[in-house]
């Protein structure tokens, strides 16, 4: 399975963005992680694409929402009151069955390549 991901860019302080991923393939488990420099990577929101259950780290709760396209093979962020500390690289992870803690790295097998999300 390939992710791609897309959406990224530069904004204010209480801006908008919406990150999309695409995947080559069916994968039960989809999550967005973000590294910041000099930091671990950190689960940031994840979606059990055949329940549709939601999982969110409690610094983005009420600000980010992680969703589905089926049709599209696609998940999407969309984040909302953007803050200087939501500033890092946003990776798309996969897996092929929802398994552990959803926000750990290790757990996931497929990842995209990334894409920058900067907030001033």
């Amino acid at each position: 399975v390939q992710l791609v991901e897309s959406g990224g860019g530069s904004v204010q302080t209480g801006g908008t963005l919406r990150l999309s991923c695409a995947a080559s393939g069916d994968t039960y488990c989809m999550t967005w992680f973000r590294q910041a420099p000099g930091k671990k990577r950190e689960g940031v929101a994840s979606i059990n694409t055949q329940l549709g259950t939601t999982y969110y780290a409690d610094p983005v709760k009420g600000r980010f929402t992680i969703a589905q396209d089926n049709a599209k093979n696609s998940v999407y962020l969309q984040m909302n009151s953007l803050r200087p500390e939501d500033t890092a690289m946003y990776y798309c992870a996969a897996e092929d069955y929802c398994g552990g803690s959803w926000d750990l790295p290790e757990n996931y097998l497929y990842w995209g390549q990334g894409t920058q999300v900067t907030v001033s």
